[in-house]
């Protein structure tokens, strides 16, 4: 039996994981903010669905730095076999607009909290030389677009920091990876709304990305046959970073 973190995992792209690794046999705890409700309902239904499973959800502010300490410290006497980061704060603004305070925001829920809660689960992986690590990043680190500036850098950051982490663990049976996906059909899109049709039209696809085939990636990457794929970039886009992206 193992068991997993996800952080961000009570709607959206992180329900669709936790959902995922119940299905292949993980016991999960996963972290909410604000969706409190919504996390203990999730957690019932999958409890009741999955005998024999174990779901908590664990109400943690990852931009509240004490309070992430505190966490870390009561996890780092845990065995996790699995930690998957896909808690995202979304900051759009053109760079020359970019305010400090928030993007400073983005970069201490996207990237530093990631690096807070791997360094406090590693240690259990190393001792037992298994550990599986996956951070969500995004597309918008792969290709410029204007407005991702500040969010931009701080999954970049993600994946300069993976890529480092997976060399230094490799040799003690820890596989370090970074999933970016494009656009995703969840709520996080509500506000390009009027644009769908426009964007999709770019991406070779020709449509958005589900949840479950983000969340089918994950689950893949905690399985014994994904046990050789670290420091590794893996894009879910529909084509989109492979699209030149200039129409005639």
């Amino acid at each position: 039996m193992t068991r997993v973190l996800v952080t961000g995992g009570a709607k959206g792209v992180g329900a669709a994981i936790v959902r995922a690794l119940v299905a292949a046999g993980h016991d999960v705890d996963f972290t909410y903010r604000s969706s409190g409700e919504q996390a203990q309902a999730l957690a019932a239904e999958i409890t009741d669905a999955a005998a024999g499973r174990v779901v908590r959800a664990l109400p943690l502010d990852l931009s509240d730095k004490p309070a992430l300490d505190s966490f870390c410290e009561t996890v780092e006497g845990e065995s996790y076999f699995g930690f998957i980061h896909n808690a995202g704060q979304p900051y759009d603004t053109l760079a020359a607009m970019l305010v400090q305070d928030k993007a400073e925001a983005a970069m201490q829920v996207n990237f530093w909290a990631f690096t807070r809660l791997a360094k406090s689960l590693m240690r259990g992986m190393i001792r037992t030389k298994a550990g599986r690590i996956v951070a969500i990043g995004s597309v918008a680190a792969l290709r410029g677009n204007p407005g991702n500036a500040a969010y931009a850098a701080s999954k970049g950051a993600l994946i300069s920091y993976a890529k480092t982490l997976a060399v230094e663990t490799g040799k003690r049976g820890v596989t370090v990876n970074v999933i970016a996906p494009g656009f995703v059909d969840t709520d996080m899109m509500a506000p390009y709304a009027a644009y769908r049709n426009k964007m999709e039209g770019q991406i070779p696809a020709g449509r958005f990305a589900k949840p479950e085939e983000v969340a089918g990636l994950v689950a893949f990457l905690m399985s014994p046959p994904a046990a050789y794929i670290t420091g590794t970039v893996l894009p879910i886009d529909g084509g989109l970073t492979a699209h030149l992206g200039v129409h005639r």
